[in-house]
């Protein structure tokens, strides 16, 4: 199960880094965010993306310290920013990681 989820991210980290570099300077929206990160999830969860509940904590999905780190990491190449692992941690959804995300890149604009 371990290798397949690391195939997974890769795949994941692979396609969205590539989506990021055609065009780095636009800051995506708390849609594209969410959407990244349910993808993300699907992918490392092999579930569809409709499974994935916003709401739902990360925890709820058996995400750990290592799983969280790798996503955060792969948000921040995607994203082309700086994020905090312990993101995951302060807020612990979907919705509200995104609407922070989202919060914050609006103020730093």
């Amino acid at each position: 199960m371990e290798s397949s989820n690391q195939f997974a991210l890769s795949m994941v980290s692979q396609s969205n880094h590539n989506s990021a570099e055609s065009s780095p300077q636009e800051i995506p929206n708390s849609t594209e965010i969410q959407s990244w990160i349910v993808e993300y999830l699907a992918e490392l969860l092999e579930i569809s993306p409709d499974e994935v509940d916003v709401t739902v904590p990360f925890d709820c999905y058996g995400l750990d310290s290592a799983v969280a780190i790798g996503m955060t990491g792969d948000l921040e190449d995607w994203l082309g920013r700086k994020l905090d692992p312990t993101l995951l941690y302060d807020y612990p959804t979907v919705e509200s990681f995104t609407q922070h995300l989202a919060e914050e890149f609006k103020a730093a604009a």
